[in-house]
């Protein structure tokens, strides 16, 4: 009965640990398009300026 239970454990955990390591990948990807897209509005903000 105990064997069981670990399998269940060891897979509940292996899965969350496979989620954070996803989330944290497409959260630092978002952020460095952010920025880059926010660094060329800068570049050529002088340039259309209203």
């Amino acid at each position: 009965m105990d064997e069981k239970y670990y399998k269940t454990v060891k897979s509940s955990g292996a899965l969350s640990l496979v989620a954070g390591i996803i989330t944290i990948t497409v959260g630092v990807t978002t952020g460095i398009l952010l920025i880059v897209s926010g660094a060329k509005l800068l570049s050529c903000k002088s340039r259309h300026l209203f």
